[in-house]
């Protein structure tokens, strides 16, 4: 399979979202959306405690390097057309990356309450689409 592996909650609506607007962003489609719990995120997190895969999102590069939570920021940022200035962004202030993605994390219940079922079965179909590599 191509493509660099991004690792997301599949039973947080709010984690759905946000994988289907990186998806669109994506345009030389250089991310595949892979479920954690799923054989292919076990295999990929392999040696990473489960309360750890599920603390956060992946995102997995050449030869298997896993970023997790605000360190993911940076390498994602580098593959998404138009985004290098975020990429430098988050290389030069980590910390903060990290504090806003754990603020986000532990509050994506409260944000993803509000996310009308509409857009959640929209992010469900461009996950879905992006897996069977037909975006």
């Amino acid at each position: 399979m191509t493509g660099h592996p991004i690792l997301y909650d599949p039973d947080c609506g709010f984690c759905r979202v946000c994988v289907a607007v990186l998806l669109r962003w994506d345009r030389d489609r250089r991310l595949r959306p892979v479920a954690l719990k799923s054989a292919e995120a076990d295999e990929l997190l392999a040696g990473m405690p489960e309360d750890e895969q599920m603390a956060s999102w992946h995102l997995v590069g050449g030869a298997g390097r896993v970023w997790s939570s605000g360190a993911a920021f940076s390498p994602l940022f580098r593959l998404l057309p138009g985004a290098a200035p975020r990429a430098r962004l988050t290389d030069r202030f980590p910390t903060a990356s990290e504090r806003a993605y754990r603020f986000v994390a532990d509050r994506r219940s409260a944000f993803g309450k509000p996310v009308p079922s509409a857009v959640r079965r929209w992010a469900d179909r461009v996950i879905s689409e992006s897996a069977r590599g037909s975006r």
